[in-house]
């Protein structure tokens, strides 16, 4: 959370740190005026060379607290430098680093220099000498009433996460919920099946601040110069490292953090729109129904690789609003191209890689009735993002199937099995020959789809499309 002190909210937030990183030392860099001609292009004039830590205690005693140099050591074999700080009227050596991808470390943050290095290291040994107990308590704060959930959490997030509760009617509402439950399950409902509601964990990476930045959970101050804290990717939320690792799965995604939306986790994608099936998937199966039923090949034959690039680029740029109809793309084969590619890019795939080993299994039961039984108890166990999306796909595949059999159930298990874990990398085999794992028909029997597509029937056709790709290891 960026802070302006002179806000209203500044009472929310702890400046106790802020206060005492203004009073740390500053780094004071020991310059050698010697030309050393073994000196590293990414040390500067703080290199001293091959000196002795006496030589190096010398130079420093006499200076004031945040006084360092770097020099080289017989001792390191040529593995390390060694840093030598003067903090607290102490002279301290540790063994500096260079990481090859670039950077010096003493611990896991890297620098781009001794100086940010020795600046960032002084912040955080003054707060351990001053502040310890305040050090100590930042992971120790109750999470409901931290200002994420206080302040952060506002009425927007909320309201995001009511609108999802209702369209959970199978779910239970209780007017008490424990004390111990998140606020954010309080509002979702606490039985919610695995399928039902999505449960978003925060994406946090290391991140480096700009201003003055206070953790969200712990509320007090994000001290130090480079990757004070972490950010999460989707909503924006910012933690110190430890405290991150302290927060629940109730992420509610930001459209403005979303960079496009191909190659964007699906629970993320569907939380940031409030939406159930993904809007590329929606627009693409529509524009494919509306003029390419009666297209042999639609999704087997490719469109032009260029005009596919374009398509991308649209949706990712304009979201809803990119134009995919016939008059911009006549070719309907690049629409089904777009698709596929959305498809193929996911980083969790719509079968996960959780549900599939459970797949492979079920495929193999001898028993049909277990078989099909055990089939449809792994689907209901996708997260429901997952779930909803490959229920509309398979329901568009089926209707794509029915028209005048263009569309036939192998040529449909050709392309869209790579697009899950284990997919078979052979297409163009005979469905004759697959392995009877790899045969929709003997894994139906005489079974067929139900003329009435209840909400679990649709997983019948499931079976004639998909199943292709689940593949028992060898």
């Amino acid at each position: 959370m960026v802070l302006d002190l002179n806000s209203p909210a500044h009472t929310l937030w702890k400046s106790d740190l802020y206060r005492i990183q203004l009073e740390a030392p500053v780094p004071i860099p020991i310059l050698c005026d010697d030309i050393l001609a073994d000196k590293p292009s990414f040390l500067g004039q703080d290199y001293h060379g091959a000196i002795s830590h006496v030589n190096a205690s010398d130079l420093l005693n006499s200076q004031e607290n945040g006084a360092y140099l770097v020099r080289s050591s017989k001792s390191a074999n040529g593995q390390f430098y060694t840093l030598s700080l003067k903090f607290n009227s102490k002279i301290h050596h540790y063994k500096l680093y260079v990481d090859p991808d670039g950077g010096l470390y003493v611990r896991e943050k890297r620098y781009d220099c001794a100086r940010s290095l020795v600046a960032d290291g002084l912040v955080t040994m003054y707060l351990e000498l001053k502040a310890p107990m305040i050090l100590q308590r930042l992971t120790s704060v109750n999470y409901h009433e931290s200002p994420y959930m206080t302040f952060t959490l506002n009425k927007r997030k909320l309201r995001a996460l009511s609108k999802q509760n209702a369209l959970n009617k199978s779910v239970s509402e209780s007017n008490f919920a424990p004390n111990n439950i998140p606020l954010s399950q309080q509002i979702l409902g606490h039985n919610l099946p695995e399928n039902v509601a999505p449960v978003k964990p925060h994406v946090f990476k290391p991140t480096t601040f700009k201003g003055l930045n206070w953790c969200e959970l712990c509320a007090n101050f994000l001290w130090g110069f480079t990757l004070q804290g972490k950010k999460c990717e989707d909503c924006g939320v910012i933690a110190h490292i430890k405290c991150s690792e302290k927060f629940a799965n109730d992420c509610v995604p930001d459209l403005k953090y979303l960079r496009g939306v191909f190659g964007i986790e699906l629970t993320t994608l569907l939380s940031a729109y409030k939406t159930e099936i993904p809007f590329v998937v929606k627009k693409c199966v529509a524009e494919v129904e509306a003029r390419g039923l009666t297209t042999e090949g639609i999704y087997r034959l490719s469109g032009f690789a260029d005009e596919i690039d374009a398509i991308k680029m649209a949706l990712d740029k304009d979201g809803e609003k990119a134009d995919l109809s016939m008059e911009k793309y006549p070719n309907v084969n690049v629409i089904t191209g777009a698709l596929k590619l959305y498809l193929r890019i996911l980083p969790v795939p719509l079968i996960t890689f959780e549900i599939h080993p459970r797949l492979i299994d079920a495929i193999q039961h001898s028993d049909q009735d277990l078989r099909l039984s055990s089939i449809k108890h792994a689907l209901l166990l996708l997260p429901k993002p997952h779930y909803d999306t490959l229920k509309f796909m398979i329901q568009h595949l089926h209707r794509l199937e029915g028209v005048e059999r263009l569309q036939t159930v192998a040529a449909t298990v050709a392309v869209f099995e790579r697009y899950f874990p284990g997919a078979n990398q052979n297409p163009a085999m005979p469905m004759d020959e697959l392995p009877p794992w790899k045969r929709p028909e003997l894994i139906l029997g005489s079974h067929r789809f139900p003329t009435n597509r209840s909400e679990c029937e649709w997983q019948w056709c499931f079976l004639r499309f998909q199943l292709s790709s689940c593949r028992p290891s060898a």
